[in-house]
């Protein structure tokens, strides 16, 4: 029997990663497809010890011919489109790249399953930055979106037009409204892999302070590892559907660095409100922890909390890792990381 080809944009990056390991371990044929300059430093392949184990190919979400190209070479089974330009800070200094990748990048890709072959079924990697500023406790797949940036705005159009594609060609063709999931291969310069990193680097010696932006905003944190099940799963039901990919819970960003202070063995005292605050290290009574407004947002999404309820009933799927094991799985890579020098990331 030939193997399953899924095709993997974004293939580098931490989902894309976890992703290929999981369809290698279904017997899937993997198509790691990247930008050359993504896959110069492989390391997340190489971390989880599948960079012999997949296929890569040069790709390009912004040109249509990369494409179309890899379309003809290979008979895809499943499509996995994770590529974006996914650093929401970033998106307000390069809104247009942004948008050309993230959004008509998700449309040139339904236009070559279109093309080529509509038996292809697609997952398209939606977020929950999409429903951004929110009246509702706990979003569910019906929440309004209120996009709060143009990576999030760009994302709301992949979504949609993902659906209309469904609708209107009767594509499998569906959407993961993922809320925050991490892991030990985030990448440094997101929050959650900034705060265990920098940490742990303190506790070594190697780094005295870290700097944030807003402390407060609440966010539902998931593991990345748990999550790439759930893209699978959706693609293996007998009609597409979207889903929210969540764990029901959130917590605050000073709640993550509190967790992480606790799992390096720091006792932390907060001072002071709003860009003044700072957070000193009891037991030396220095400043660890400090207010750098650079990393605010121009505009933030302050409250995020999904329910997986659907997911949990038509596919079968709960997230396996809560808040507390994820840090501390995240936090004991970074020490390990820091203590011994490996390669920085």
């Amino acid at each position: 029997m030939n193997k399953k080809i899924a095709l993997i944009t974004g293939a580098s990056g931490q989902d894309g990663s976890y992703l290929a390991q999981f369809l290698i371990k279904k017997n899937y044929k993997v198509v790691a497809a990247d930008r050359r300059s993504s896959r110069a430093d492989n390391w997340r392949h190489e971390y989880l010890g599948i960079e012999n184990k997949v296929i890569y190919e040069d790709f390009d979400l912004a040109d249509i011919d990369s494409i179309f190209r890899l379309f003809k070479k290979y008979k895809f089974s499943e499509v996995y489109n994770l590529a974006a330009q996914s650093f929401v800070k970033a998106s307000f200094e390069t809104p247009i790249s942004t948008s050309n990748v993230t959004a008509i990048g998700a449309l040139r890709i339904l236009e070559a399953i279109r093309f080529f072959n509509k038996k292809i079924k697609f997952y398209q990697a939606s977020t929950s930055e999409m429903i951004g500023n929110t009246k509702s406790k706990v979003q569910n797949e019906n929440a309004e979106f209120y996009p709060r940036s143009p990576y999030a705005c760009a994302k709301v159009f992949a979504h949609f037009i993902t659906k209309n594609y469904r609708e209107a060609y009767g594509i499998f063709a569906c959407s993961g409204i993922l809320f925050n999931h991490e892991s030990p291969i985030r990448g440094e310069e997101f929050v959650t892999r900034k705060i265990t990193k920098h940490f742990s680097e303190i506790k070594v010696g190697k780094r005295n302070i870290l700097e944030l932006g807003n402390l407060n905003s609440k966010r539902d944190w998931g593991f990345s590892k748990d999550y790439v099940e759930a893209m699978w799963l959706m693609l293996q039901q007998k009609k597409p559907e979207d889903f929210v990919i969540s764990t029901n819970k959130n917590h605050s960003i000073k709640d993550f660095v509190n967790e992480t202070a606790k799992n390096l063995g720091f006792k932390i005292k907060w001072v002071n409100k709003g860009k003044y605050e700072k957070g000193i290290n009891i037991e030396n009574n220095k400043v660890i922890i400090k207010i750098n407004p650079k990393f605010y947002r121009p505009s933030e999404v302050f409250y995020l909390k999904g329910s997986y309820s659907k997911a949990l009933k038509k596919l079968k799927w709960h997230p396996k890792t809560n808040f507390k094991k994820l840090v501390k799985i995240m936090v004991l890579e970074d020490l390990k990381r820091a203590s011994n020098s490996v390669k920085k990331i």
